[in-house]
């Protein structure tokens, strides 16, 4: 009693500074779970447990030293996260939209740390990982939930296991496995704003199980939130196909198992609709108007993405602890699309992107469990490509193209192996070495008009190499208190390499064409799991604080153009060093039969320590952006028998966070205010086959921005806001 006494008041001292924080600034609290609803207790009242493979390697959530979030198929269905962009308020402090201008580019951040710019100079700061395949390029990354195993999202630097690029953290989406047996779904979604989407599975074996196979398709279609005045298309809107096919072969008597998988994504939508958050100067007749998705853009609405990948995987068992396992995958992406930063007919900003990128990698691993000790060790090789050209039309008088590429070549050699130190510790440490070369040719250049032909000044033209090797350790104590609670302590580190400044103007800034240095990122973590009242409660909480060096930055600068015209171009630097800290808790509670509490909090504090600008710090001036001090949800939720036959589930659930500033000029009129979204759902499980659902998000209509564009010299304040409310009915068949 006195041991179980001890873990509960460590469980929430750990909690309790998030839950103060959260109770001054905020009106609601917590929403996700450390559970999931596949593995059923044989005690109605319990909650269930997850397996997850964060540490490369099957584990219970409870049992692995990091802090992480993992939502399964059930748990993403009743929560209603229909993309990755709906992870936000389930995930404590991760922030996660759609792109400026875009609706299936993806900007995420956790812990404030991450990357809004998707050109190809720069990476993204938290890793995305689709069936452990690493997809490199944020066009294309918001992707849609469908036929879904799990989603598990790491925060915190996973730079021994998962490389390069996970500064902030890795979200792995996790597909359905192949099937022993036929089966499959097929579901059909209507709602309001036009919503139409259609999605279908199927899948089965050979009698024997040796062949397996399963396809998904999700037709996903919807009107636009707004609509571009002058020329009547939606905007906002979504017109997107995609869908995966994966094979198997599980032969009986060879202790191995192939699997070959391909996926693609089609988005052709229209751009996203934005608000002119105050008048331009250069486009005196066209003042805001009161819409936060209505345009007046003179382009054509063009947004294409392509995405397609294929990978093989290869699974070994010499013996009963060790695996050997091969993943080879390839990736490529292709987009295209017009911005219209001012969103007036007027040529003041209209500017035309193509992107495309192509991606190879290789991954060996062997895998041991032991009755002593566990662990991994691997190879990793990563090939990829990405490259693209911009056209720039400022005013109809000023005409630029920033083209050119970026050739990645990494090769990392990495372990992490836990020790058990007797009945209840556990000593786990990793170590992962990167050696990467970066190839970057920039060509930027004026042109006499909007044809954008020949050059007629070159901005920037430099062809540039950088090699930088990274070591990536990583150290964690596990202590196990009692039967109802785990105590850990972790030291990570987490790297992403430098670049170079695509929109370099050397012209402007001399020392535009120079290389951007590696970013470095130490995190000390402590944490407690915990199960209490048989079952029925559990909390995770941790701790932690982070020392970040070498932040890339990009942001926009205004400057004078030689013929006198007002101009601006995009730098990319490094701003310094910085550190944070923060606490994060994640509870479920099920008091009696039916009823669930589920919920999440979270408090960040980012404070840069040195920023330098023309050799001044200004460091007590700036701010992170995409970090909000708070963050909370709640979700209630009632599962029973009817007496009109089946099951029904039924939620409702809020999320809420304080203040952020979406973009890294740290504009007040653009930054966004506390709010929170209110949701529900319905679900009635009829049968074995059957499932009817009535769900919302944004009940209560709720205005809020994600992100905005800021750029005085073209008169440009203009803010990109989230969906509005959006309710569906949706009927599902399985079998």
């Amino acid at each position: 009693m006195k041991a179980n006494c001890l873990s509960f008041a460590i469980a929430v001292l750990l909690a309790s500074p998030v839950v103060l924080q959260a109770a001054e600034t905020a009106p609601a609290a917590a929403a996700d779970a450390p559970v999931d609803n596949n593995k059923k207790s044989d005690d109605a009242t319990s909650l269930e447990s997850i397996t997850v493979t964060a540490r490369r390697r099957e584990e219970t959530l409870q049992d692995v030293p990091i802090a992480v979030t993992a939502l399964s198929a059930a748990t993403l269905e009743a929560r209603n996260v229909q993309s990755l962009n709906d992870l936000a308020g389930n995930v404590p402090n991760l922030v996660i939209h759609d792109a400026r201008g875009s609706n299936s580019t993806l900007t995420t951040y956790i812990r404030g740390v991450g990357q809004s710019d998707p050109t190809w100079g720069s990476d993204p700061g938290v890793g995305l990982y689709l069936d452990d395949v690493y997809i490199a390029r944020p066009q294309g990354a918001l992707l849609d939930v469908f036929d879904v195993q799990r989603i598990e999202v790491l925060r915190g630097p996973q730079g021994t296991l998962y490389g390069k690029n996970t500064l902030g953290g890795a979200i792995k989406y996790v597909s359905k496995d192949l099937p022993t047996q036929t089966e499959g779904f097929a579901q059909v979604e209507l709602g309001n704003e036009g919503r139409r989407n259609v999605k279908l599975g199927l899948g089965g074996a050979s009698d024997d199980g040796v062949f397996r196979a399963r396809a998904a398709y999700a037709s996903l279609h919807r009107d636009g939130y707004g609509e571009n005045l002058v020329s009547g298309d939606s905007v906002s809107n979504q017109n997107t196909n995609a869908g995966r096919i994966a094979a198997g072969f599980f032969p009986k008597d060879v202790p191995l198992d192939v699997q070959l998988s391909a996926d693609a994504v089609h988005d052709n939508s229209n751009p996203r609709g934005a608000r002119m958050l105050g008048p331009n100067k250069f486009a005196p007749a066209y003042p805001p108007i009161d819409s936060d998705y209505d345009v007046r853009s003179g382009m054509p609405s063009v947004n294409l993405t392509h995405m397609v990948g294929e990978s093989l995987r290869i699974n070994w068992f010499p013996s009963e602890a060790w695996t050997f396992k091969s993943i080879t995958a390839h990736r490529q992406s292709n987009t295209l699309t017009n911005i219209d930063f001012d969103t007036t007919p007027a040529t003041i900003a209209d500017v035309k992107a193509y992107y495309r990128d192509s991606q190879t990698s290789q991954e060996l691993q062997a895998n041991y469990q032991g009755a002593g000790s566990n662990g991994v060790i691997g190879f990793y090789y990563f090939d990829a490509t990405a490259a693209g050209w911009i056209h720039n039309n400022f005013f109809g008088l000023s005409f630029g193209v920033t083209s050119g590429k970026v050739d990645t070549k990494s090769h990392a050699l990495y372990a992490d192996w836990t020790w058990k130190l007797g009945e209840r510790w556990d000593l786990s440490a990793g170590l992962r070495y990167t050696d990467e070369t970066k190839h970057a040719v920039v060509h930027n250049y004026t042109t006499k008009d909007a044809s954008f032909g020949a050059p007629v000044a070159t901005t920037a033209n430099f062809d540039r190499s950088r090699s930088p090797s990274n070591v990536s350790p990583r150290v964690s104590l596990m202590y196990k208190l009692d039967d109802t609670t785990n105590l850990y302590a972790s030291l990570g580190r987490g790297f992403k390499s430098g670049s170079y400044n695509i929109r370099a103007n050397t012209l402007a800034a001399p020392v535009a064409d120079h290389p951007v240095n590696d970013e470095v990122l130490d995190t000390f973590e402590f944490g407690s799991k915990s199960n209490f009242a048989d079952g029925k409660f559990a909390l995770n909480a941790d701790v932690f604080y982070t020392r970040y060096r070498d932040i890339q930055l990009s942001v926009f600068t205004s400057y004078t153009q030689a013929n006198g015209t007002p101009g601006f171009y995009g730098d990319f630097t490094n701003a310094g060093k910085a550190h944070a800290y923060g606490i994060e808790a994640e509870f479920s509670w099920r008091p009696i039969e039916h009823w669930s509490v589920i919920g999440n909090v979270a408090g960040l504090r980012t404070q840069y320590d040195e920023y330098f600008t023309n050799g001044v710090n200004i460091a007590d001036k700036q701010r992170f952006a995409a970090a909000p001090n708070a963050q909370a949800g709640v979700n209630v939720e009632y599962s029973a028998p009817v007496s009109f036959g089946g099951n029904l589930r039924a939620r409702v659930g809020y999320n809420w966070q304080s203040k952020v500033f979406p973009t890294t000029d740290l504009s007040p009129v653009i930054a966004q205010g506390p709010y929170g979204l209110l949701g529900a759902s319905v679900i009635w499980n009829r049968d074995a086959h059957w499932t009817f659902a009535l769900q919302g998000s944004n009940l209560t209509n709720k205005s809020y921005r994600t992100d905005g564009y800021n750029i005085a010299a073209l008169g440009v304040l203009t803010g990109f806001y989230g969906a509005p409310r959006t309710v569906f009915a949706s009927a599902k068949y399985a079998f």
